[in-house]
């Protein structure tokens, strides 16, 4: 089973700084999981245009690829003016809505006011929704007095929340496995 860690931004270090550490709780405490990292600041893909999958770069089939393979995500983004980027937006636009569906997510933003944890309940789980995934009821908010200098996560009450998301979405993901849902459409 595959967690793929998403840094849904291509500026700023913080986002990926708390993905990581998300991804090192899990290694550590479930080391039968396979964890991978997506960084977005990796990889020049492409906006969304509805052309044919193969008529994308290669970068673009890559990051549709990682993504629609995982089991399950932790997903992570900076707020900007009080929303998501465009490139975590435009990630949500290329994969098809069943890559997602019936699949844990859990959350992860940071912001430089604390009132920015809402877009998480206004914006990210509605879309979670939309691909009808399971979302962990726990995510995690970092703003910046949360890190030093150095980018290094300071706060302790920052580092509980991300061993608890770690976790909750396993706990999920493998509850679920052992417990399929089955949707009557």
């Amino acid at each position: 089973m595959k967690l793929l860690g998403i840094s849904g931004t291509i500026i700023g270090a913080k986002t990926g700084i708390v993905i990581r550490k998300v991804l090192e709780e899990v290694r550590k405490k479930h080391p039968d999981i396979e964890v991978e990292m997506l960084d977005m600041m990796d990889y020049n893909v492409e906006f969304c245009d509805g052309r044919p999958l193969e008529k994308y770069s290669d970068d673009t089939r890559a990051v549709i690829e990682k993504v629609s393979s995982a089991d399950f995500y932790v997903i992570g983004t900076p707020i900007f003016q009080g929303s998501i980027p465009g490139v975590l937006k435009n990630l949500f636009d290329l994969i098809h809505p069943d890559a997602f569906r019936n699949k844990v997510m859990g959350f992860v933003a940071n912001g430089g006011t604390y009132q920015h944890f809402l877009v998480i309940e206004n914006q990210l789980k509605p879309i979670a929704s939309y691909f009808r995934a399971f979302v962990a009821p726990a995510y995690v908010y970092a703003n910046y007095d949360h890190f030093n200098k150095e980018n290094e996560i300071v706060d302790e009450g920052l580092l509980n929340r991300i061993s608890y998301l770690a976790d909750e979405v396993v706990h999920m993901h493998k509850s679920l496995k052992v417990n399929p849902v089955k949707i009557v459409e």
